[in-house]
């Protein structure tokens, strides 16, 4: 069975090595890029237009409150009339124009921060479109061009699936499963020959009951790599 294992893994190699090939074009790489920025592209405008709105309803608020203010000072335009009409002392009005008026300038520091986290992220905002609209066209084209590259190796990865599906009618069903679930986990090779009592592949050691398992003709599984190891009599 073992064999028969191993000639399946052979032609799994090949089949990746088509795969890595076409996944390391430049036309797969410049289509993936494109793909998962415009995959994230919808959450981040919405964050940033959501951002807008808020410092918009801020600017209001704070305008509508420094307009409220500077009519308050207008009072305090005429203090010596005020005095005259009302009477108290001139400290005391004084000392509220006073309170006021820094009132009225700190306000006005905060709307100028506002103002200036708004055009920030307005700017941010048109970066952000003109940055998406680029990988829109990105995604179209490369998507074209990795189509094609595809198309290019089709014949070579229909026939190595060919080859591994007449292979795999050798290999045990159960065996042929734990194999493609490390396929699919990025380990490869998946099968290996212990030499040694150690992993071929990530040095781990193993223990004397592994062993003998392997001694039995047992696979194990490495608890370090996940690989399938076995040790041929």
């Amino acid at each position: 069975m073992i064999d028969e294992l191993l000639q399946y893994q052979e032609a799994d190699g090949k089949l990746r090595a088509i795969e890595q090939e076409i996944a390391s074009t430049e036309e797969r790489k410049k289509y993936m890029t494109a793909r998962k920025f415009l995959e994230k592209a919808p959450e981040k405008l919405e964050a940033l237009d959501a951002r807008a709105s808020e410092f918009k309803i801020m600017f209001e608020r704070l305008e509508k409150k420094y307009a409220e203010i500077a009519d308050t000072i207008k009072d305090y335009e005429n203090l010596d009339e005020m005095i005259d009409e009302q009477g108290g002392e001139i400290a005391f009005y004084k000392k509220n124009a006073a309170a006021i008026s820094e009132n009225l300038k700190n306000l006005k520091a905060e709307i100028n921060k506002l103002v200036a986290q708004i055009e920030k992220t307005s700017a941010e905002y048109a970066a952000a479109k003109k940055q998406t609209i680029a990988m829109q066209r990105q995604y179209k084209e490369y998507k074209e061009k990795y189509a094609a590259v595809k198309e290019a190796r089709a014949a070579e990865i229909s026939a190595a699936e060919e080859e591994l599906a007449k292979l795999a009618k050798e290999v045990p069903a159960e065996t042929l499963t734990k194999y493609k679930a490390k396929r699919k986990e990025k380990v490869f090779p998946v099968v290996v020959e212990v030499t040694g009592n150690r992993c071929p592949q990530c040095g781990m050691e193993l223990s004397i009951a592994e062993i003998s398992k392997l001694t039995d003709g047992n696979f194990i599984e490495c608890d370090s790599c996940r690989r399938i190891l076995f040790k041929r009599k």
